[in-house]
C-alpha cells in the first residue's frame, strides 16, 4: 500500500504554492528530553499550516473542465485557507462553506487568501452542518469536493512532508510525531516513511478528548465520537476517514494521548526555542513527543515533531500562559485546610520548604479552620508529591488539584463565594459556542422553575467558552434535568461531587 502512495507523493504538485519548510533543532526541548529534537516547521507555510499541500495537490490534478466549474470545501479553519489560496493560484472558483459560528478573523483570512476567487457561505452551527450543505451545493452545481483529509490526492500532498524530512535528515531518526485529526497528515507521512525507511517509528498524537483515531484502531473499526474537545480545534474530528483509518491501522506504530495542559506547555516550549507561537493542534506533536520520550525513558535519540499550524487567536494566549506551568510540571495547585489558630500559617509556609508561591487565595471556613487555594512552583511531579506529603505531615488536610479542571479553570477565580441558600444545587461545567444567543439558548431550554445559583465565565479568545453553572434542581426533577442536558447539546461535565467545590463554594463542608 505504501508503495502505491510513494509514487503519488513523488509526483505531487505542491511546490507551486507550498515551500519546503525548515527542519530545525529545538535546543531547549533537546536539553530537556536529552534527545536531539527537530521541528518540521509547517507553521511557516504561506497559510501558516500544512493544509495547503494536500488542497493544492488535489486541485492541481483536476481537469480543465472541472476547474472551470469550480471546487467546494467545508471548513472553518486551515483547510479553508489552503483551498482559498490554491483557487487563487489555479484561477478557479472555490465555494467555502463555514459554520455561522466561525470567528470573523478566520473568515477574513479565507477572503484574503482567495480574493475574488472565493465565495463564502455561512451555514449551520457546526462542521457537520456545513459539510451537509456543501454536499448539496456540490451536487447541484457540479462542483468538485475537496476533502480535508480522506482523499488519496490530499493524503499524498501531505506526504511530501515525510519526503522532505528524510531528505533533510538522512541520518538515524528514532521517531516522527504528527498530530491526528481526521488522519490525512500522518497517513501521508507514514506512507512515505514506511516505504523508504520502515525502521523509523511513526507516532500519532491526539488530544485525549478528541481521540477518534485511537478509539477506532483499538476497536478495529471507525468509531464516531459523540462529542469532541474544542481546545485543539484543528483536530476536533468526530470520525476519521475510511482511507486514513486504513492507512493508520497498517502504518502508524502507536498513538499518544495528551491533555490541554501538556499542549499549553508545548506551545510555550516551541516559543522559547523559536519565538513562534503554534496553535493548539499545531503543538500536539511536540506535546506527544515529550510524553513519549519521558514514558519510554528515551535518551540520545533523534526525534522529529511536525509543528503543523500557527493560526492562533491572540486572545487565547492568556489561557495558554496560565496553564503552561502546570503542563510543564513547574506549578502545582493545592487546596489546604489549616486551623484558625496562631502559628498555623507559619507551619504552612515551613512545609513548602522555600518553594515560591505563584497564587494564594484564603477563605475562612468558620471559627475553627480556613481553606487555602495555593499555587506553588515545583521542579516536577516528584517535587509536587513531596510538598503534599510535607503538608499532610504537618496535619493539614491537602488536596492536589493540579489535574482538576474545575479548580484550574474556574475555582481559582471564585474562592470565597458561598451561599446559605444553595439547597439542591448541581454543579456543571459546559462548553458554550462563542456566539450571540448561546446563553439565551441555555436559558430558554432550561426549566424556568430551576434557579441558577452560581455562574462563572471567562472569555479566552477561542471559538467556545467554558462556563461553570450551579442549578438548583428538586430531587423529583432529575429525569427532566437529564432530558434538558440532552436537548441542549452542549458538552458538559458533572462537578457536583468535586471535593474542591465542597471546600470552597458550598456550605456544609464534606471534604476532610
Amino acid at each position: 500500500m505504501s508503495q502505491t502512495y510513494l509514487k503519488r507523493i513523488l509526483t505531487s504538485h505542491v511546490y507551486d504554492v507550498a515551500r519546503e519548510t525548515a527542519l530545525e533543532i529545538a535546543p531547549g526541548l533537546s536539553a530537556r528530553t536529552r534527545c536531539t529534537v527537530l521541528l518540521k516547521r509547517e507553521d511557516s507555510q504561506p497559510v501558516f499550516s500544512f493544509k495547503l499541500r494536500g488542497a493544492y495537490n488535489k486541485m492541481a490534478g483536476l481537469g480543465r473542465a472541472e476547474l472551470k466549474r469550480g471546487v467546494i470545501a467545508a471548513s472553518a479553519g486551515n483547510h479553508a485557507q489552503g483551498v482559498a489560496l490554491a483557487a487563487a493560484r489555479l484561477d478557479c472558483k472555490a465555494v467555502i462553506v463555514m459554520p455561522v459560528t466561525t470567528p470573523e478573523v478566520k473568515i477574513d483570512a479565507v477572503r484574503n487568501f482567495g480574493g475574488e476567487h472565493v465565495e463564502i457561505v455561512l451555514v449551520g452551527e457546526s462542521y457537520s452542518d456545513a459539510k451537509a450543505h456543501a454536499d448539496k451545493l456540490a451536487a447541484a452545481r457540479k462542483l468538485v469536493f475537496v476533502h480535508p483529509f480522506d482523499d488519496p490526492d490530499v493524503i499524498a500532498g501531505q506526504g511530501t512532508i515525510g519526503m522532505e524530512i528524510l531528505r533533510q535528515h538522512p541520518g538515524p531518526i528514532e521517531a516522527i510525531f504528527a498530530a491526528i485529526g481526521g488522519g490525512g497528515l500522518i497517513s501521508g507521512i507514514a506512507a512515505y516513511v514506511k516505504a523508504v525507511r520502515p525502521e523509523i517509528r511513526v507516532i500519532g498524537v491526539q488530544a485525549a478528548d478528541s481521540d477518534a483515531m485511537a478509539q477506532s484502531i483499538a476497536a478495529g473499526r471507525r468509531v464516531r465520537l459523540k462529542d469532541v474537545g474544542l481546545f485543539c480545534d484543528g483536530t476536533a474530528v468526530k470520525q476519521v476517514g475510511k482511507e486514513t483509518f486504513r492507512l493508520c491501522r497498517e502504518l502508524v506504530d502507536e498513538i499518544v494521548l495528551v491533555d490541554t495542559d501538556a499542549v499549553c506547555a508545548a506551545i510555550k516550549d516551541v516559543f522559547e526555542d523559536t519565538r513562534s507561537i503554534l496553535e493548539p493542534a499545531g503543538a500536539l506533536a511536540v506535546a506527544g513527543m515529550k510524553a513519549w520520550a519521558a514514558a519510554n525513558q528515551v535518551r540520545g535519540k533523534t526525534l522529529v515533531a511536525v509543528a503543523c499550524g500557527a493560526n492562533m487567536n491572540f486572545d487565547r494566549l492568556r489561557f495558554v500562559a496560565e496553564r503552561a506551568e502546570v503542563g510543564e510540571a513547574r506549578e502545582a495547585v493545592f487546596a489546604v485546610s489549616i486551623p484558625e489558630q496562631r502559628g498555623s500559617f507559619r507551619l504552612f509556609c515551613d512545609a513548602l520548604e522555600g518553594h515560591n508561591i505563584t497564587e494564594f487565595n484564603y477563605r475562612m471556613a468558620g471559627a475553627e479552620k480556613a481553606h487555602l487555594f495555593v499555587g506553588v512552583q515545583v521542579t516536577g511531579h516528584r517535587d509536587r508529591s513531596a510538598i503534599a506529603r510535607n503538608l499532610r505531615a504537618q496535619g493539614f488536610a491537602t488536596l492536589d488539584l493540579s489535574q482538576d479542571e474545575l479548580a484550574k479553570q474556574h475555582l481559582r477565580h471564585m474562592i470565597g463565594g458561598r451561599s446559605a441558600a444553595e439547597g439542591n444545587e448541581l454543579l456543571y461545567r459546559f462548553e458554550f459556542p462563542e456566539r450571540p444567543g448561546a446563553l439565551l439558548r441555555f436559558l430558554s431550554v432550561m426549566n424556568p422553575e430551576w434557579n441558577i445559583s452560581l455562574f462563572h465565565y471567562r472569555n479566552e479568545g477561542a471559538d467556545f467558552g467554558r462556563i461553570l453553572v450551579g442549578i438548583q434542581v428538586p430531587d423529583g426533577d432529575m429525569r427532566q434535568f437529564r432530558a434538558f442536558l440532552a436537548k441542549l447539546g452542549y458538552p458538559y461535565c458533572d462537578e457536583s461531587a468535586n471535593p474542591a467545590y465542597h471546600l470552597f463554594l458550598r456550605n456544609g463542608d464534606t471534604a476532610s
